[in-house]
């Protein structure tokens, strides 16, 4: 029985492991954690007082897909901004507060749909514990206590020196005892680290610990490439055990990219639905066509089709058919021909040249079969 690399029409996606059960915490409209779906976060790079650039990135990254958004608040003039934002911003709003207990508060009343707090870095923050979290049950924000290891608590510095996991997890059980002290449990906890061993180690020990919702992220993970080996290696490991209830892919890059990464990292593992996505082979010796080129083609002028597909690319005959045959749309190309699959059946031979704009109109075509419901009519082998 072959397997098929098309979307399943009706069939539930496998996945790897099932979530880990943890509570739930509303952020805006959204829900984290419990059986609300894992979602993805980013972080804008504009000066969040200036109320139109930040709302410009937000809605950028609202588009590419991203489900909560985070701004920073440095300064008065940011925390000044927060009401307009929250207000307009098409998703939840988060502020991410370091330094200044003052600004938790400003971002509360500003009605964002949650607050970043990084205890480490504000000083005293100990002592707001219960004033902070009146405001936040009478407002109904979400909390995250975002544990860093370069902001780690100065008391376990030492511990930190011998056991680095060891000292994330305990700083953030210290500062989720302290809440729960007052009652309140509306929070998401993170204990990022820049390399994904300790970070998986701690979010191991963290999820055995506690039952509260877990956001992913390697910090500081560093530019587009490594940072998306980097975070792809972590969540997938810790994804693939029902560990993480939102993520994070910190990059040195655009903010959209890094929701991209992050997307098809859910993707790849079945904990979002699959969008378009190209299956093309390595190349090698045998291939007959230009298949970098061509695949990235394809890419190109599919990229931003909305209909979850699986396009194969293939460069030769010895497995090109039977996987493109396999995909919803494919193309087996060979002695500068292209074979054209649709749904496991041949539809047309055409010139190498001619094979982009044949994927793109039999593409189109699968878009407008696709049924009310968004499920395509795949035919599965």
């Amino acid at each position: 029985m072959s397997i098929n690399l098309g979307t399943p029409a009706v069939e539930s996606p496998r996945v790897l492991a099932t979530r880990r059960v943890t509570r739930k915490v509303r952020v805006g409209d959204r829900w984290v954690g419990g059986d609300a779906p894992v979602s993805v976060q980013s972080m804008t790079t504009t000066l969040t007082s200036d109320i139109n650039a930040t709302l410009q990135q937000i809605a950028e990254l609202t588009a590419a897909g991203c489900d909560i958004v985070r701004v920073a608040v440095p300064s008065q003039d940011d925390a000044d901004a927060l009401p307009a934002i929250a207000a307009k911003s098409k998703i939840p709003v988060v502020a991410d507060i370091h330094f200044q207990p003052r600004y938790v508060f400003a971002a509360i009343d500003a009605g964002c749909a949650g607050v970043r707090v990084n205890p480490g870095n504000i000083k005293a923050f100990d002592d707001k514990i219960a004033d902070i979290a009146i405001a936040a049950r009478q407002n109904g924000t979400g909390l995250r206590i975002g544990i860093n290891a370069g902001s780690l608590d100065k008391r376990l510095m030492v511990m930190y020196k011998s056991d680095p996991a060891g000292a994330l997890v305990q700083s953030a059980l210290n500062e989720a005892k302290l809440f729960e002290e007052v009652d309140f449990h509306d929070f998401v906890i993170s204990v990022k680290h820049h390399d994904p061993v300790i970070m998986v180690e701690a979010y191991r020990r963290l999820s055995s610990a506690c039952d509260y919702p877990l956001h992913l992220g390697v910090t500081e993970a560093g530019p587009a490439f490594q940072g998306t080996i980097k975070s792809s290696v972590a969540f997938g490991a810790l994804l693939a055990e029902g560990i993480g209830d939102t993520i994070r892919v910190s990059l040195s890059a655009p903010p959209v990219e890094e929701v991209k990464v992050g997307i098809k990292i859910l993707e790849s593992l079945n904990l979002r639905p699959r969008q378009f996505e190209i299956v093309s082979c390595p190349s090698c010796g045998r291939a007959q066509v230009d298949v970098y080129t061509l695949a990235a083609d394809v890419n190109e002028a599919l990229k931003h089709f909305a209909v979850p597909i699986r396009v194969a690319v293939m460069g030769c005959v010895v497995n090109g058919p039977g996987e493109a045959r396999e995909a919803d749309l494919g193309v087996a190309s060979g002695n500068g021909r292209g074979q054209i699959f649709v749904k496991g059946e041949v539809i047309a031979t055409v010139p190498e040249n001619q094979i982009v704009e044949t994927l793109i109109t039999e593409a189109n075509k699968i878009a407008d079969s696709f049924t009310s419901s968004g499920t395509p009519d795949v035919v599965i082998s």
